[in-house]
């Protein structure tokens, strides 16, 4: 009976970190992802014009005229005050979600250390109820740990979704207003050895995107 109840491990609270994730996540979106591409060059063929297509129509001169800039995420969301927001309110419900589950799992611990302790003065009937009752808030506590974890993931997709949606927003626009035909994410691991600082938008992203922030914000 009592050797039952000591082997209840009590389940460890641990959420995934989700601020660090939310840099990885955008960092493979906009590599996978051309956030912004014009047609408009290749006026003479169809939109759905494709590299390969080009290579063997013997078009591939066509791509030099490409205007291609890029953006060091890592520095863009290092600098964007959105990004710092979202981050600062997934931690706080990170610390939140520790507290309420730490708080719960110290008094089910005392209660087992209780019954330790008292078990022996107990009659059997007693003392297999009393196990039971300890069990079953064990498993309760179990499954309000997946519960929070879950609530943390589901919060921190909807914060990247958001955090993705109005950088790719503000990029389109961006490209658009500077007759760029691309642009794409530059950052160490992303698979590019090499990009021409001249191409380099970072800066001038940042500066545009914390302004509409603060605009918005307001």
């Amino acid at each position: 009976m009592l050797e039952n109840l000591l082997s209840v491990y009590l389940p460890k609270f641990k959420p995934k970190q989700n601020v660090k994730n939310l840099s990885l996540i955008l960092n493979i979106v906009l590599l996978i992802a051309v956030i912004y591409l014009y047609v408009d060059k290749f006026s003479g063929n169809s939109s759905e014009t494709t590299i390969a297509s080009m290579e063997e129509s013997g078009d591939m001169a066509l791509a030099s005229d490409l205007n291609i800039a890029y953006i060091n995420s890592d520095t863009l969301l290092a600098k964007y005050d959105y990004f710092t927001e979202i981050t600062g309110i997934l931690e706080e419900k990170r610390n939140s979600a520790q507290a309420e589950y730490s708080n719960r799992a110290q008094g089910l611990q005392q209660e087992i250390e209780t019954f330790q302790r008292t078990a022996q003065g107990m009659t059997m009937a007693q003392a297999r109820a009393k196990e039971e009752e300890l069990v079953q808030k064990q498993q309760t506590l179990q499954v309000y740990e997946q519960n929070l974890s879950q609530e943390l993931m589901n919060e921190e997709a909807k914060l990247t979704n958001a955090l993705y949606d109005t950088i790719a927003d503000y990029l389109a626009t961006y490209g658009k207003s500077r007759n760029l035909n691309i642009i794409l994410t530059y950052t160490k691991g992303s698979g590019v050895l090499y990009a021409n600082e001249g191409l380099d938008i970072t800066n001038e992203a940042i500066k545009g995107l914390n302004e509409r922030y603060t605009t918005n914000k307001n």
